[in-house]
């Protein structure tokens, strides 16, 4: 039989054993979105990159259809809320339009 754990457990778990997963799994999604905001961070440094080439040229610093584009896969792979995910990538990259 599980052991239970105390009132105030973080983890919101009612037992020892849910609780040691929990906090594995927390550790996990730390880990993980550490990894993503360093992928975060490589994009705007690349988008960067991309805006300063294209406005040298002569065109402009956003490429509308480009982000159309974004919107789409990003909606696609993730429906509604992966539409707002791409918003805010598009915009930590290129700032606001």
């Amino acid at each position: 039989m599980s052991s239970t754990t105390e009132a105030g457990d973080p983890t919101g778990a009612r037992t020892t054993e849910a609780a040691e997963l929990i906090d594995d799994a927390r550790d996990r999604i730390d880990t993980l979105d550490d990894r993503i905001m360093g992928l975060v961070q490589e994009r705007m440094a690349v988008s960067t990159v991309i805006q300063e080439s294209r406005i040298a040229s002569g065109g402009r610093r956003v490429n509308l259809s480009r982000e159309m584009a974004v919107l789409s896969r990003y909606r696609d792979a993730l429906g509604k809320p992966g539409t707002a995910l791409a918003m805010t990538l598009l915009e930590l990259c290129r700032g606001r339009i």
